[in-house]
């Protein structure tokens, strides 16, 4: 019987366990961290036959006699002990490659980007679902690629939301369809430079049969038709800033409807989302949906009740005024800087967090234009106050926790003329929560008080 171990006991960790072992295989699921919820978890797994070590860092050793390892998207692709197996020819992959080698006679679309991933994979899977097709979400968003290989029931389509992470450990995923939303520096405390990084997103793209590209990205739009003659360009400016032909191109016209390849869809409008660059998702779902043959009034239908994505720009509530809005997702210097820009001023900006790498230039420059105060939590709390006070702004509080920064934007704006109050953080969320997820979820429960008072007050519901 075939030998495998897991690394990490994450969602999608376990899925790809149970997946090796209904097909056989002896399974090992490793991982570091030890607690009570993931001691119940060994149990459960233990009794489907599945071995958990906890409080375990993953070395092979001859007597293991592994013959594949699956790595989950958290753990590095450069661990000397991965380098290792691979060295040994020991196949090693990621799970979204197990899945894909289950589910590759369904066609996928891929989507890829520093930022944009999630909202245009929600919206591409709307859009296909309210074709009447089976399209999941998932990857980084809804299911983990491997639960959809546990289905009985095979999806239509599977629309997959794939992470520089993801795209490393899976060499011969190749989705029909390719999205790739944007492209700034992201994540080079693990892929070291921005070549690499944009190495690993354009091999998924090569292998793509179609691809489809944010032509008003600056990085994407330089390497342009040279890279990618056959790719289909999107662009919110206009017919004229298309790259190639607009009989390949989706675009806003002047009225600002979305045409695709030469025929409207849609006004961008419909699309109760905001911001510029949830228009440009707004392009590349399009695309893609064209593309897969899907009806322009099956398009418009989705485009119109699609709801928004949690912790991307969500709306939670209006309190003395002001709107709350949640937009953890946000965890790095170019995407805070977009959900700044969209919301309306002056706006209260909480931000803070595990720093990351990258350029802080164009945040620093929309938080003086549009932040009336900004209120700074977790471990970048000095090193963002130190940061706004090399610019020339002064307008900030260290205030350490999320709790602390709710109690004070609910201060603030009963004492002054404010529009939105932003959950915006530009970085990750690991100094004090598992994921952005989960400091999301705690925001809102925060807002609730206030919507439930403002409700009070008004007598009047404000949700929306």
């Amino acid at each position: 019987m075939a030998n495998t171990c897991v690394i990490g006991l994450g969602r999608s960790g376990i899925a790809a366990a149970k997946l090796l072992n209904r097909n056989g295989w002896t399974v090992t699921l490793s991982d570091r961290a030890d607690s009570p919820s993931l001691r119940q978890l060994q149990q459960q797994l233990e009794q489907n036959g599945i071995t958990v070590k906890l409080s375990h860092s993953f070395a092979s050793t001859p007597a293991d006699r592994l013959d594949k390892v699956v790595v989950s998207p958290g753990v590095p692709w450069d661990l000397p002990a991965l380098v290792e197996v691979r060295n040994q020819g020991i196949e090693t992959i990621g799970e979204m490659e197990l899945a894909w080698q289950h589910l590759n006679h369904v066609p996928w679309v891929g989507i890829t980007g520093s930022n944009g991933k999630t909202t245009t994979t929600a919206l591409t899977a709307a859009i296909f679902q309210a074709a009447g097709l089976s399209a999941p979400a998932c990857g980084n968003i809804g299911y983990a690629a491997c639960e959809l290989a546990l289905e009985r029931d095979r999806p239509d389509w599977v629309i997959a939301e794939l992470s520089s992470y993801q795209i490393e450990s899976s060499s011969q995923l190749a989705p029909q369809i390719g999205i790739w939303t944007t492209f700034t520096a992201d994540h080079l405390n693990r892929h070291y430079t921005l070549e690499n990084y944009y190495n690993i997103k354009a091999s998924l793209l090569h292998r793509c049969q179609q691809q489809i590209f944010n032509g008003d990205d600056p990085y994407l739009r330089e390497q342009g038709l040279e890279h990618w003659p056959d790719a289909v360009w999107t662009s919110v400016e206009g017919k004229s800033r298309l790259l190639g032909s607009p009989a390949k191109g989706v675009y806003l016209d002047e009225s600002a409807w979305v045409v695709a390849f030469e025929e409207r869809i849609c006004p961008a409008a419909s699309l109760k989302m905001v911001g510029a660059h949830n228009q440009q998702n707004l392009l590349l779902a399009i695309a893609a949906a064209r593309l897969a043959g899907i009806d322009k009034d099956a398009i418009a239908l989705a485009v119109e009740t699609f709801p928004g994505v949690a912790h991307r720009l969500e709306y939670l509530c209006t309190y003395a005024g002001a709107d709350f809005i949640n937009d953890s997702k946000a965890t790095n210097y170019d995407a805070a800087q977009v959900g700044l820009a969209a919301v309306k001023a002056p706006a209260i900006l909480i931000a803070g967090g595990q720093i990351k790498a990258g350029d802080d230039t164009a945040w620093l420059a929309t938080v003086k234009a549009k932040a009336a105060k900004v209120l700074l939590i977790g471990e970048a709390a000095p090193i963002f106050a130190q940061r706004l006070q090399d610019v020339g702004y002064s307008a900030y509080e260290i205030v350490e926790t999320l709790e602390a920064a709710a109690a004070r934007s609910a201060e603030l704006v009963e004492q002054q003329d404010v529009c939105t109050v932003l959950l915006s953080p530009a970085c990750a969320s690991f100094d004090q929560y598992p994921s952005f997820e989960h400091r999301g979820d705690h925001f809102r429960q925060l807002c609730l008080p206030l919507s439930t008072a403002d409700i009070a007050e008004t007598g009047d519901d404000l949700g929306r």
